[in-house]
C-alpha cells in the first residue's frame, strides 16, 4: 500500500539534511548492525540453503528504481494458450537467515525496513538484503518461484509455489520500462506486462478494489534554498503492481484453502472517515456526486495536477487500520478482506524490507506441498501480529516526522506568506485547533484560530516553519 513518498537530495552538510539526521537519534531507530550479526551474516551469504528445482532457464528481470539493490523481485511472463503465464520470484531469505540465530533476532528487532527522505534503515544487513538474497543480474539467487496461470481476462486458473534457483538477466526501472513499451521495442516478457497489468486493473474496478496512484515528492536544494518536484506515477508503476497484488491474493487463497496462515486484513472504512473526504474534495474544488463511489472517484484522478496530487496525499488515511490477522487449524477469522483490495491478500513479496513475508512464504509452500508448516514458523505466529504493528508505528512516527521536517524546510524562507488551503480537520480535544491542507504546495499543516471553517476554503498565514522542531503552523488570513 502507498506512503508519503519524499526524497531529498543535496550536501550532508545542508540543514535539512542535518534535521533528518538529528531526527533519526531522536526517533531511537536502530543504527549499524552489532558485530556478531554481521559476522552471521557474512557466513550465511556464503553457505545459503539452495533449492533442487532449477529455474535459472527462465529469463527473468526485475523493475525497480535505478538506484535501488534490495531487490526482492523478479518476473517473467509469457502467453499459455488463449491466457498468461506469470512467473514471480521472491527472494528466499529463508535461505539465508538461521532460525533463532543473530540476523533472525536482530530481524524481529527491526520488523520493517524504514525509509527517511534522504535513505534508510535497512531490516537485514547490506551482504544480504543488497547482496546475496538480492535477485539481482550478477548470478542464481535462491527464491520462492510463483508461477499463476492467469485466463484471456487475466482471471487466476491455476497457482503454484515452489523453491527454486533462479537468474534475473537485467536489472530494469519504470521510466525505461514504459519508454520500451510505448515505443515498442520491448520482447514479449516485458511487453505483456502492459496487458497483464490493465486486465488486472480491469478486475481490481470490478470487485471495487482502489489502488492509490500517490506521486512521489522530491525536494531539492538550490542556493540555500528548497524547491519542490513532484513524480506522478507512470502506468508501468500500476501494471508492476498489479503482479505483487496478483501474488498476494493468490498466497492468501492459499492459506486460507490450507487452514493456517498471515493475512494483511483492512475493515471497510468508517463513514465519518469518507465523510471527511468528501469536505476535503469540496473545498479542493474536486466534483464528487453522491453517486460515484470512492473507488470510482480515485482512478478518474490525475496525479499530475497539484490538487488531485493534494487529495490522493489524503485518501491514504483510509488504509489507517490495517492489520495482520493469524488464523490455525482451519479456524478462519471473521475478517479475511483487506477493504482497498476488496479480496482475501497477504503480504508476501518483500522479505527482504518485512518481516512477515518470509513466515507468509514458508506457509504458502508448506501448504503447495500439503506438509506441515516448520515448527520455527508455527512458534512465531502468534507474535507476528504485535511484531508488525509495533513495526508499523515505529514506521508510521519516521513518516509523520520526516513530513514535518521536509515541509517545514521547504516553507521556512515564507513565513508570513497567504496560501490557498482547506480545513481538513478539527481537533475536538482542543477547540480552535484544526488541520488544513494547502492547494500547492501539497503540504499540511495546523491551523490555529476561532471558528475554523471545516471542509471549507480558507486563506491561511503561515506563521511558522521550523525544521530542527518539525513544525509548521498557519493561521487565518
Amino acid at each position: 500500500m502507498p506512503r508519503r513518498h519524499i526524497r531529498v537530495t543535496g550536501a550532508p552538510e545542508t540543514p535539512l539534511r542535518a534535521a533528518l539526521t538529528a531526527l533519526r537519534a531522536e526517533l531511537a531507530v536502530p543504527g549499524s548492525f552489532p558485530p556478531d550479526v554481521l559476522a552471521e551474516a557474512e557466513l550465511s551469504a556464503r553457505t545459503p540453503a539452495l533449492p533442487a528445482y532449477d529455474a535459472t532457464d527462465i529469463p527473468f528481470f526485475t523493475i525497480d528504481p535505478p538506484t535501488a539493490t534490495d531487490l526482492d523481485q523478479a518476473l517473467h511472463l509469457s502467453r499459455q494458450g488463449t491466457g498468461y503465464r506469470v512467473r514471480y520470484a521472491i527472494a528466499d531469505v529463508a535461505a539465508f537467515v538461521v532460525p533463532g540465530g543473530r540476523v533472525d533476532a536482530e530481524a524481529h528487532r527491526r520488523v520493517t525496513t524504514l525509509y527517511f527522505p534522504d535513505g534508510k534503515v535497512p531490516l537485514h544487513p547490506a551482504v544480504l538484503g543488497e547482496g546475496a538474497a538480492s535477485l539481482l543480474p550478477d548470478g542464481p539467487r535462491p527464491a520462492a518461484l510463483w508461477t499463476v496461470d492467469l485466463d484471456d481476462d487475466g482471471r487466476t486458473l491455476a497457482v503454484d509455489v515452489r523453491r527454486a534457483l533462479v537468474r534475473s538477466r537485467a536489472k530494469l526501472d519504470y521510466a525505461g520500462v514504459q519508454r520500451r513499451i510505448d515505443d515498442r521495442t520491448a520482447e514479449e516478457p516485458l511487453a505483456l506486462l502492459r496487458t497483464v497489468g490493465q486486465l488486472r486493473e480491469g478486475l481490481e474496478a470490478d470487485r471495487g478494489g482502489i489502488s492509490l496512484r500517490v506521486p512521489e515528492q522530491e525536494i531539492v536544494e538550490r542556493d540555500h534554498t528548497y524547491e519542490p518536484s513532484y513524480r506522478a506515477p507512470l502506468p508501468v508503476d500500476g501494471w508492476n503492481a498489479q503482479i505483487s497484488l496478483l501474488t498476494g491474493m493468490a498466497a492468501a487463497d492459499l492459506m486460507l484453502s490450507y487452514g493456517t496462515g498471515v493475512l494483511r486484513t483492512l475493515p471497510a472504512a468508517p463513514g465519518g472517515a469518507v465523510g471527511r473526504l468528501r469536505r476535503t474534495a469540496h473545498a479542493l474544488r474536486i466534483d464528487w456526486p453522491h453517486h460515484v463511489s470512492y473507488a470510482q472517484l480515485v482512478r478518474s484522478l490525475d496525479p499530475h495536477r497539484p490538487h488531485h496530487a493534494a487529495f490522493l496525499q489524503e485518501c491514504t488515511t483510509l488504509l489507517r487500520g490495517a492489520g495482520h490477522t493469524v488464523f490455525r487449524d482451519g479456524e478462519l477469522p471473521a475478517l479475511t478482506t483487506h477493504a482497498a483490495v476488496a479480496a482475501p491478500y497477504t503480504h508476501c513479496t518483500a522479505p527482504l524490507r518485512r518481516l512477515v513475508d518470509r513466515y507468509t512464504t514458508e506457509l504458502c509452500l508448506a501448504a503447495m506441498a500439503g506438509q506441515a508448516p516448520p515448527d520455527w514458523v508455527l512458534a512465531a505466529l502468534d507474535a507476528l501480529p504485535r511484531e508488525m504493528a509495533e513495526g508499523g508505528r515505529r514506521a508510521n512516527a519516521v513518516e509523520r516526522a520526516c513530513v514535518d521536517t521536509v515541509e517545514a524546510a521547504l516553507l521556512q524562507d515564507r513565513v508570513g506568506e497567504v496560501f490557498d488551503g482547506c480545513v481538513v480537520d478539527l481537533d475536538e480535544r482542543r477547540p480552535g485547533v484544526g488541520t488544513v491542507q494547502l492547494e500547492s504546495p501539497a503540504v499540511i499543516g495546523r491551523v490555529d484560530g476561532d471558528h475554523l471553517p471545516l471542509g471549507e476554503r480558507l486563506r491561511v498565514r503561515l506563521t511558522q516553519a521550523d525544521p530542527a522542531a518539525a513544525t509548521v503552523r498557519f493561521a487565518p488570513a
